[in-house]
Order: structure tokens, then C-alpha cells, then sequence
């Protein structure tokens, strides 16, 4: 999978949305010098905030306003066009969610709908080949589009990087709950887009560095958290978050080296129970292949035993995991419980 930290427009978004953005290039061209004649005789560039305006950043549009409109108003503050027809399903899904997105954005961004049925010629001169599409456009050209309908999280993605282009930005707790909700719902790619695009905004956000950084690692990108960690300022890297991030890369490593000997290690304690280093790395060859949960009962059972060999090793590895796995994860906190109750026995 790819991730792509500090997405802008036009670098990425699929095959469609790039088809999207290659396409209204030369067209807009030449559909803006096919009106032109038209739409300059509505007031010139002087009309583009009349044309928008109120307070309501959103408008519908046909092809005579479509110069003044987008253009025009877009050499002032991004404009994103969405092509839409009364027929069309998809439509009925994403136009809403645009709409909601952009009036949330305070002004700093604009939505003009136009009917593609109505505006047949407008539609032929930007080739829009499918509904529902939409093409974003800044100082008069398009810069960014896709086609289909798409979730709230991707929108919100897909506006933010505009308004980055446009060296706008969207409020910074906007974006970490969506990016929140987008790892939540396991869409890595808008959580990268989202957190990367906070990180423009505050580039000593460490709890969006860390955001970040596990998103990488759930994408098996474990090279890039380490080139973020070895970049990250010294505040950024003292966080505790990031900290998790660290011990997560730790775990991993060691685990990985360890995994391939598990079948050493439980011959070892089959032959001696009371083998208490054979039973650690056993518990972390098992959470390098992937088995926490035998990690944490063979680490818990190493405790039973002796909590104080080796100077406590067992209970500083559980704690290790606990930091790298997060201290909201359900197995952290099931087995932070069975470490106090066996600690305060």
C-alpha cells in the first residue's frame, strides 16, 4: 500500500481522480477562451465576488457564469466545481457531504454545482465523461479532481489539500478527529493525507507526528517512521507518543529476530519449566510472529513465577508492549489488569 505523507494536489488519489486531473487541463483552456467572450460581458474580474456572493459559499452554476464563477473567483480563493445530474445516485450521496465540507471550511473555500444535463456544452468542453466529477480549481486552473462518490473523511482530505495549495487550512482539531476516524475505519490513506496535512500546519504536533507514524506502520512502512524519527525535532521526539512509536520499532526488531526460533525456545521450557529466559523469549518470539496474546500470558505466567529475576525483566517487557501497542488497546488494558492483580496480590 502507499502512503503518501504531505499529499498535494495532483499527487495521487487513484487511477480516476488522476484521469480526473489530466483531463480538464487542455479543456478548461480551451473551454475558458470559448466563453470568455460571454462570461466577460457579465462584469469582468470584478464580478467574480459578486457572482459568489452572501454568505453562503455555496452556489449553482450553468455555463455562462461558469467564467465569473470559477475562474475568475478562483484567482481570489479556491473554487471546487461539481458536475452532477438529477438522474444520478451517486450524486445524491456526495453532493451533501461537498456542500457540508465546504461550509465548514468558514469561507475559505467555494462549491459551484453545475447540472451536467442543462449545461451539455460546458460538460463537453471539460470532457466529463461520467457523473458524479469533480474538478478543483485555483487562480483559474484545475489542480486537483476525482470522479465517484466519497466518504466525508476523503472530502475533507481532498479540501484540505486544496486550501494547503492555496496556503489556507482548515481548523487543526478538525483534522486530527477526522484523521482519528479514518484510522479508526481503517482508510490509511486519508489518516496519512489528514495527518500529514496538520503537520504543515503545526510541524511540532507531536501527537500528529505519532498519528502519522502509526499509520506508516500499519502500512508495513516501517523505514519511513524510522526516517521521520531520525528528521523529528528534539520536542516532537521527547513525547510520549512518539515514545510508543520508538518502543513499537523496537518490539518489532526484536521480535522478527526472535520469531524464528520459537521452536527452540518452547523445547526448552518443555524441558525445563522453570527456564526463565527461555520463557521471556519465548513470550518475544511470539509477539514477533504476531501472537500478543501469548506474548502477554507467557510474560504474565514469568511473573507468577519470580517477579524479581533479572531485575524485573518480564514486568519491563510487558510494559514495553503496553507502550508500543498503545494504552488504549483492549489487550493493553486487559493485561495491565492481571499485572496489578498479580503485583498487589
Amino acid at each position: 500500500m502507499e502512503i503518501i505523507f504531505n499529499q498535494k494536489p495532483g499527487q495521487g488519489g487513484g487511477q480516476e481522480q488522476a484521469q480526473a486531473q489530466a483531463r480538464p487541463r487542455a479543456a478548461a483552456a480551451q473551454g475558458g477562451a470559448m466563453m470568455g467572450g460571454a462570461a466577460m460581458g457579465m462584469g469582468g474580474p470584478g464580478m467574480a465576488g459578486a457572482a459568489m456572493g452572501g454568505p453562503d459559499p455555496v452556489k449553482d452554476g450553468d455555463q455562462r457564469s461558469f467564467m465569473a464563477d470559477v475562474v475568475q473567483a478562483s484567482q481570489q480563493v479556491p473554487v471546487i466545481v461539481d458536475f452532477w445530474a438529477t438522474w444520478c445516485g451517486p450524486c445524491k450521496q456526495l453532493t451533501p457531504v461537498l456542500e457540508k465540507v465546504v461550509r465548514a471550511a468558514g469561507g475559505r473555500v467555494r462549491l459551484v454545482k453545475v447540472d451536467v444535463d442543462k449545461n451539455q456544452a460546458l460538460a463537453g468542453q471539460l470532457r466529463i465523461q461520467s457523473v458524479p466529477t469533480v474538478y478543483a480549481f485555483w487562480q483559474g486552473q484545475p489542480v486537483d479532481g476525482f470522479q465517484g462518490a466519497q466518504p466525508e473523511s476523503q472530502v475533507k482530505a481532498f479540501v484540505e489539500r486544496l486550501l494547503a495549495a492555496a496556503g489556507g487550512q482548515m481548523p487543526s482539531a478538525d483534522l486530527m478527529a477526522e484523521a482519528k476516524k479514518a484510522v479508526e475505519a481503517g482508510d490509511l490513506q486519508t489518516a496519512a493525507d489528514l495527518f500529514g496535512a496538520l503537520l504543515d500546519q503545526e510541524p511540532e504536533n507531536a501527537e500528529a507526528f505519532a498519528g502519522l507514524a502509526r499509520v506508516y506502520l500499519k502500512a508495513g512502512q516501517e523505514d519511513a517512521v524510522k526516517e521521520m524519527l531520525a528528521a523529528a525535532p528534539p520536542k516532537v521526539l521527547d513525547h510520549g507518543q512518539v515514545q510508543e512509536v520508538k518502543s513499537a520499532i523496537e518490539v518489532a526488531e526484536a521480535g522478527r529476530e526472535a520469531a524464528a526460533r520459537t521452536a527452540e525456545f518452547q523445547a526448552k521450557l518443555a524441558a525445563d519449566p522453570n527456564d526463565h529466559q527461555a520463557r521471556l523469549d519465548l513470550a518475544v518470539a511470539l509477539a514477533g510472529a504476531g501472537n500478543r496474546e501469548g506474548a502477554v500470558t507467557e510474560l504474565l505466567d514469568l511473573i507468577r513465577r519470580d517477579r524479581k529475576w533479572n531485575d524485573e525483566a518480564a514486568r519491563k517487557q510487558l510494559v514495553k508492549y503496553f507502550e508500543a501497542w498503545g494504552h488504549t488497546d483492549e489487550l493493553t488494558q486487559a493485561a495491565r489488569r492481571k499485572l496489578s492483580a498479580i503485583l498487589f496480590a
